[in-house]
């Protein structure tokens, strides 16, 4: 296939020059003659590389370069600056912009063509999905409500506390809470990933979207939005995040809503363990017995599954625990008391519950279960 280079630069010669000599290197070309058009061309031709100027009238390089990398549909596109300004603080600025490669002209031809054939190399290396992969734990509810986000949340950041590098993934697109109940202001993540054709799906693509939470687990949140209920279609999509998702930490925890949406099959097959997550009233238990039988008949094991009650009534209208282990003849693995008042004022600090209140009965709760998962999992590599 063609590698697509644009050539960003206000001085006309350039543009010539090194488009004539990249083009018979056997590389599609094309220009802008300022950093606005280069936005633009960058965004409709969607480039493999980008050999960018530094001084050009209207946006520098150094602004061009801040720009692609803010937009997550560009910010995987590799950038090569290509300047005279031949400073150590010039270059040092380029690649605090986010800039991969910088070469000072005048350059040789040949050494210009060595440049962009590794740093293409790079890109695609980056792009390829690594064999290495990290465990994957699903969180299943057996219905809405019960809190399954809240669950799948803190039990990642209780597993982060054990030295795990953990990415926590709200696979849930038109359903998000997780961003809501950390006060973040724009949790579109997953939606822009699933929103993007299969072959833009990559490392550096869903690495963009990628949230640094202060908790120390790296987040993946899905919009609240309802019109994004239709990226539940995208399977193919959620299939490749998933898969790129799990070769960027030790493990992967995945809040996988409630229900079997047309994704979740194929995902838990990926899956090391499962939590079925079920309240132990009617409807919720018997919706639970009817999911783990759908999901036996689909050829999953039901050995790597769970089980986690969430008591969320009084204790004289739940299922006794040992009868509901016994009717879905899964282990459990966890039971969580209620806590709304705790819940509530984590939720309002935008803080997780174990963090806010770590010595609670529920945050005790929450370890215990992530501590079951260890028997399932590898130890952390860091």
């Amino acid at each position: 296939m063609t590698n697509k280079v644009l050539i960003i630069d206000d001085d006309v010669d350039t543009l010539k020059l090194v488009g004539l000599m990249l083009e018979r290197q056997g590389y599609e070309i094309s220009v802008a003659s300022n950093g606005t058009l280069g936005l633009a061309k960058a965004a409709e031709d969607k480039p493999e590389l980008i050999l960018l100027d530094v001084m050009m009238p209207d946006l520098d390089g150094y602004e061009v370069t801040k720009r692609l990398r803010s937009n997550p549909a560009l910010a995987h596109i590799p950038i090569i600056m290509f300047t005279a300004k031949t400073m150590v603080d010039d270059k040092v600025a380029g690649f605090e912009a986010g800039v991969d490669d910088y070469l000072t002209k005048p350059t040789h031809p040949a050494e210009l063509t060595a440049h962009v054939k590794a740093v293409l190399a790079r890109s695609a290396q980056a792009i390829a999905t690594p064999e290495e992969k990290a465990q994957i734990v699903g969180f299943l509810g057996s219905r809405s409500g019960i809190g399954t986000t809240t669950l799948t949340l803190n039990s990642g950041v209780a597993l982060r506390e054990k030295g795990y590098d953990v990415i926590v993934a709200e696979l849930n697109p038109g359903h998000g809470s997780m961003g809501l109940e950390l006060n973040i202001q724009d949790p579109s993540g997953l939606s822009n990933v699933l929103s993007r054709s299969l072959k833009d799906i990559h490392l550096r693509s869903v690495e963009a979207e990628i949230v640094n939470h202060s908790s120390g687990v790296r987040l993946l949140l899905s919009s609240f939005h309802p019109r994004e209920t239709e990226l539940e279609q995208a399977v193919p999509q959620m299939e490749a995040v998933v898969s790129n998702l799990a070769s960027m930490c030790d493990l992967l925890i995945l809040d996988l809503g409630a229900g079997l949406k047309p994704y979740v099959k194929p995902i838990l097959q990926q899956c090391d363990r499962i939590i079925l997550v079920v309240e132990p009233v009617y409807p919720s238990d018997a919706m639970g017995r009817a999911l783990l039988q759908e999901l036996e008949t689909s050829g999953i094991n039901t050995k790597k599954v769970g089980l986690a009650l969430i008591n969320r009534v009084r204790t004289s209208l739940q299922v006794p625990w040992r009868q509901v282990e016994s009717d879905l003849g899964i282990e459990l693995a966890g039971i969580v008391s209620p806590a709304p008042e705790q819940a509530h004022q984590a939720s309002q600090a935008g803080s997780p519950l174990v963090d806010s209140y770590a010595d609670s009965l529920v945050s005790e709760q929450i370890r215990k279960l992530a501590e079951s998962l260890l028997t399932y999992l590898h130890p952390p590599t860091g």
